[in-house]
């Protein structure tokens, strides 16, 4: 597995990559088919809080995971276990839906970014994947977002699915 570590308004030290590394391996048993894959961990500082954020594209799935908590080392271990559970929790769908790649780790760095603080509205450009109703339900769950876009296979158009307040889920498909 490919790892990618980004500090956010914190330098991340060999000592926080060696214990990002070593706990993002035990994840190496879900994924043992996996030969791509790439762990993108940003870690965030506001205040004594550190966030960390970890995504996981698989070839059909996000994974995603994000912990704050004033202690880093909390934050890594909660991210983790998140993603593990949700890897558990839908292991027979990731892995009928996974691409057969093997896992190689190892740690990249990128240059820590400058962030400046504003109130401006953040805009996000997507691949609106095509895939069905139970897909899209799986994948807004995985990333553990309100909703998810998708493009809908069986009616060919582009479609929001997302959770109910009285639980379970609702779509929007456009005209």
């Amino acid at each position: 597995m490919e790892i990618i570590i980004r500090g956010d308004k914190i330098e991340v030290t060999a000592a926080m990559k060696d214990y990002i590394n070593e706990k993002l391996k035990r994840l190496e048993k879900y994924l043992e088919n996996s030969d791509s894959v790439r762990a993108n961990v940003v870690v965030k500082v506001k205040g004594h809080m550190q966030t960390v954020e970890i995504t996981i594209p698989l070839h059909n799935f996000i994974i995603r995971s994000e912990e704050t908590q004033d202690d880093f080392y909390a934050s890594v271990d909660k991210a983790i276990d998140v993603i593990e559970r949700q890897i558990r929790k839908n292991k027979t769908k990731i892995k009928a839906k996974e691409a057969k790649t093997r896992i190689d780790f190892s740690i990249v760095d990128i240059e820590e970014e400058e962030h400046e603080e504003n109130n401006t509205i953040k805009h996000k450009k997507i691949e609106v994947k095509p895939m069905d109703e139970e897909e899209a339900i799986l994948q807004l769950e995985l990333l553990g977002h309100e909703f998810y876009l998708f493009k809908n296979v069986d009616t060919d158009k582009e479609a929001v699915v997302y959770k109910r307040k009285n639980g379970g889920y609702g779509i929007i498909e456009a005209e």
